[in-house]
């Protein structure tokens, strides 16, 4: 099994096509068949189903090709880690964030890794909490930045920041800071929250806030997107919870009451492969020895 194999199974896996798929690696078809079929008298498995008319993955096929995808992933990394060093350079970090990281500790992160690691390129992607659980245990992504995350056991995290969080709430609403007295004032109201699926320990986190003041929240609207939450709120289509750092830089004609008074806070966490520590030992030293009282 070699790497230029892997390649063509993942091609083939794409267009389930011999024809096509020889031609997108510019080899004839049956030096392509007898790839793969040494391939899998090798590994003792059938990976693709075939007969006249159509071609389609095994069981065994769908497993292996979503192996393959890690490890020819990881082999392009490494070859051009490899390649960086060589010539003198420091190599690129890919890092997931949710909104409310680069409203705060993001930036000055980015900021400290140029001036302590000069060279190192930084490839970022927003991204909610459940797509860089994924896209961390499958090396897409170095590092992830999220706001309550619930970590899988074979991530490490560090929480770098406490937010408190602030209900908002249309501008012509008759709540506001100065009569505001606790959070079951909003009993009746409509909530915006985000989606189970993408973030559930931070959703239960909401949800939490509300069930303590004695009501069940009923929710009207999902969405993931900060600044979709705050266009909902503005057109009076519910009342949202953000951690407070989402606000910075934000002018939209909303209101906001910080909520100071209740246990629930919004943890921005950093989460990492251990894995990747010894691909970046100065990095991950840096940012492991992150104090919170840097980052104001």
């Amino acid at each position: 099994m070699n790497i230029r194999q892997l390649k063509n199974i993942l091609v083939l896996a794409e267009k389930l096509n011999f024809t096509r798929a020889a031609e997108e690696l510019n080899i004839v078809q049956p030096a392509l068949s007898r790839q793969i079929k040494q391939l899998e008298d090798e590994i003792d498995a059938i990976l693709f189903k075939r007969d006249k008319r159509n071609v389609a993955l095994t069981p065994a096929g769908k497993y292996f090709v979503t192996e393959a995808k890690k490890l020819v992933a990881q082999i392009e990394r490494m070859a051009k880690q490899a390649s960086d060093i060589h010539h003198g350079e420091v190599g690129e970090i890919r890092i997931g964030f949710t909104h409310s990281i680069m409203q705060t500790i993001l930036p000055n992160i980015l900021k400290t890794i140029k001036e302590e690691i000069p060279g190192i390129k930084t490839i970022l992607h927003e991204m909610n909490n459940r797509d860089q659980y994924l896209a961390l245990q499958q090396n897409e992504i170095d590092i992830g930045f999220a706001t309550n995350p619930m970590v899988p056991v074979n991530l490490k995290s560090k929480i770098l920041h406490i937010d408190n969080f602030v209900i908002l709430l249309p501008e012509e609403h008759p709540v506001d800071a100065t009569n505001y007295k606790d959070f079951s004032v909003f009993s009746k109201e409509e909530f915006i929250f985000p989606t189970v699926s993408d973030g559930p320990n931070y959703v239960h986190i909401l949800e939490s806030i509300c069930v303590e003041a004695g009501f069940t929240p009923k929710v009207v609207h999902e969405t993931d997107s900060a600044s979709t939450s705050f266009r909902l709120v503005e057109a009076g289509l519910g009342i949202s919870l953000e951690p407070i750092s989402s606000l910075y830089g934000h002018e939209f004609p909303i209101k906001s009451i910080e909520l100071k008074n209740i246990k629930q806070k919004a943890k921005l966490t950093m989460m990492w492969n251990p894995k990747r520590e010894s691909e970046y030992p100065e990095l991950f030293k840096l940012l492991k020895n992150w104090k919170v009282d840097t980052l104001s």
